[in-house]
């Protein structure tokens, strides 16, 4: 099993270009189902989890090009995948793939919507929490799907097709929201989604169902109106940049000190983000698609958190603060609303030497002037790469062990730190 080696000390100086984001290439890829002609999708991260949903729109009968390195590709462009389901050859999703990745249980809406039935397996638990698939399933019922539970799988059915509904979510819910625009696309009538998730990755799917057909209005607010259509076509549409890699290498930048500037991104994805790490000491300046983030002698200041919905500060840059937070002068409290169990991280920053107490949904974080770099292990893609953060500043070497959560969401990771000074290399075995 692979590990990753980082000697700590070095400042980071230079250049990132962020990857495109996996949050939203995901679900872009299961659109692909809703049409039987080819959806062009650029800029798809070369992840594992990528990789996965691959096998798994595979097996549903959609083929799969990815697309050669043209004349003026940017190096660090991501895949250009090109999906084509011109027949939908298997309506099961079977447990031994979506067990491996929770998003693919997202196949139940356009299967369901295209084919008019689905059996999709439950994804089980989570290292982050249970997340269940009620307010989905919730979703398909009200757009007149029948919904059974059998043996693991759920049973989904609308043999007439879906119908026009009204969904109102209890809580925000990113997978919800997906499933339902992906259902109501081909519902006959008209649907209201409320309380909408107001992610960016769930508007850029919006976009592309759009550019496929789709007929969505209110994109990017909390009310989206659909408006069914009879058969959507194929598209092409460029993935979004991830601003949760953005944040990570702003987070890790501040944490090492130096100066780096990150490409390829959209600042104000990622505003309540960069105005902590102001607040935390950080020097941030922005354009229209690139940060620059500069700690260069000042100490870092203990700022407090609590993760909330977009466009409040992102549960999933959450594990990375806490890492800032481990040197900043003064006590921080990071509180986490969004998941139970998200603080699996906290354990192995631990061996740094840093100083973390939880109470119920808040960490504590009382800052230490010097970590020391240990033997640590990942728990899941956030937290792995909160102890890439804290390894990057502590003294001596780390050693981070179960890096596949890495390889689940950071593109090239190593090599993109490494060209900017940091002493990181990957051990294979």
């Amino acid at each position: 099993m692979d590990r990753i080696r980082i000697v700590g000390g070095a400042k980071l100086h230079g250049t990132i270009p962020v990857s495109g984001a996996k949050n939203a290439a995901l679900p872009l890829m299961i659109a692909s189902l809703l049409t039987p002609e080819t959806l062009t999708l650029e800029n798809v991260p070369r992840l594992s989890d990528v990789r996965m949903l691959k096998r798994i729109l595979g097996n549903h009968g959609v083929d799969i090009t990815v697309a050669g390195k043209r004349l003026g590709d940017r190096e660090d462009d991501g895949e250009t995948v090109k999906l084509t389901a011109g027949s939908i050859v298997d309506t099961v999703a079977p447990y031994e793939l979506v067990s491996q990745m929770r998003a693919s249980f997202w196949v139940v809406a356009p299967l369901l919507a295209r084919m008019g039935e689905a059996k999709v397996s439950l994804p089980g638990g989570c290292a982050i929490g249970t997340r269940p698939v009620d307010l989905l399933l919730m979703a398909l019922e009200k757009l007149g799907a029948e919904i059974e539970i059998e043996g693991g799988y759920v049973l989904a059915r609308a043999p007439k097709g879906l119908k026009g509904g009204e969904i109102d979510f209890a809580k925000v819910t990113v997978g919800g929201t997906h499933t339902a625009l992906m259902a109501a696309v081909l519902a006959h009538g008209t649907s209201i989604i409320r309380n909408a998730a107001r992610e960016p990755e769930v508007g850029d799917l919006a976009r592309c169902l759009v550019k496929m057909g789709a007929k969505i209005s209110g994109i990017d607010t909390s009310v989206l109106e659909v408006t069914g259509v009879g058969s959507l076509k194929g598209a092409h549409h460029r993935v979004l940049p991830d601003r949760i890699e953005a944040g990570t290498y702003a987070f890790a930048t501040a944490m090492a000190g130096g100066d780096v500037t990150l490409t390829d991104v959209q600042p104000h994805l990622l505003q309540s983000a960069l105005d902590r790490l102001s607040d935390a000491g950080a020097t941030v300046t922005t354009t229209e698609n690139s940060i620059r983030v500069s700690r260069n002698g000042n100490g870092l200041a203990a700022v407090n958190i609590e993760t909330e919905a977009f466009p409040g500060f992102p549960t999933d840059l959450q594990a990375q603060f806490m890492a800032l937070m481990t040197k900043a002068q003064g006590t921080s409290r990071i509180t986490e609303t969004i998941f139970e169990n998200r603080f699996m991280h906290v354990s192995e920053l631990a061996r740094f030497g840093a100083k973390i107490r939880l109470d119920g949904d808040t960490a504590i974080v009382e800052g230490m002037p010097v970590l020391k770099g240990a033997p640590v292990m990942a728990t899941d893609l956030r937290a792995s790469v909160s102890l890439v953060i804290a390894a990057l500043a502590a003294e001596g070497e780390t050693m981070i062990n179960r890096v596949y959560h890495l390889d689940r969401g950071f593109e090239q990771l190593e090599s993109k730190l490494q060209r900017c000074g940091a002493e990181v290399e990957r051990i294979r075995g």
